[in-house]
């Protein structure tokens, strides 16, 4: 056990050094427009709504009626949708990786429902809002669809069990994607959904304190 984790992590600290994964300019073939697709559609896609719901969010006055602990379900949502992009984006996709992405899918929709159940019964939870939630919903598991299209081999693989000594280990991809775009996705993920939700933490907290101090007997 203790030489495979130490392969592993022998990998890992080798991860940038394979060939980059390119799709080929004009590619269209099936397995490439998926790629595409993923890359360059799904994964910005998740900016958009993710900023209009925050906006949302501010607009209903969260910080007032449903607040941190509101907000503090937003960023468990975040977490289980951003751990298995980091995997998917990084890692190769195995069995292993599959089935974190499957349950974080699951567990982003379960989450999903209690924050809806929470902030209805708090704030006023607009149509459009809702329409917003239904995007933010559908794209993990949009994501994961396209992934698994990808690898049909590993989810073969993962059907029975998983019988290859690399199936269920965290390993780097052999061909990663490149610097450039990792390093977009990540400005996104700032720009678009850790600024604006810590924002959000934030505002939500100092409007608790303020409240507390207001209350005299708090």
């Amino acid at each position: 056990m203790h030489t495979a984790r130490r392969s592993a992590f022998t990998r890992w600290q080798r991860w940038r050094s394979g060939p980059t994964l390119r799709v080929p300019r004009g590619a269209d073939d099936v397995e490439n427009t998926n790629r595409r697709f993923l890359l360059y559609g799904v994964m910005p896609l998740w900016f958009v709504p993710a900023v209009a719901d925050w906006m949302m969010h501010r607009r209903s006055g969260i910080e007032h009626t449903s607040g941190v602990r509101e907000s503090a379900i937003h960023a468990l949502m975040m977490s289980e949708a951003g751990l298995p992009v980091v995997a998917g984006l990084t890692a190769k996709v195995n069995p292993l990786v599959l089935s974190l992405m499957g349950g974080a899918a699951l567990a982003h929709g379960a989450t999903a429902l209690w924050d809806v159940s929470l902030a209805t019964g708090e704030r006023q939870v607009t149509p459009v809002e809702q329409h917003i939630h239904s995007f933010l919903e559908v794209l993990p598991l949009t994501a994961a669809a396209f992934t698994t299209c990808l690898h049909w081999d590993q989810v073969r693989n993962a059907l029975k069990g998983g019988g290859r000594a690399d199936d269920w280990k965290l390993l780097p991809k052999e061909r990663p994607l490149s610097a450039g775009y990792l390093g977009a996705i990540t400005a996104g993920v700032g720009l678009c959904v850790v600024l604006p939700y810590a924002e959000e933490m934030i505002r939500c907290v100092r409007a608790r304190r303020d409240d507390r101090t207001d209350d005299p007997d708090s």
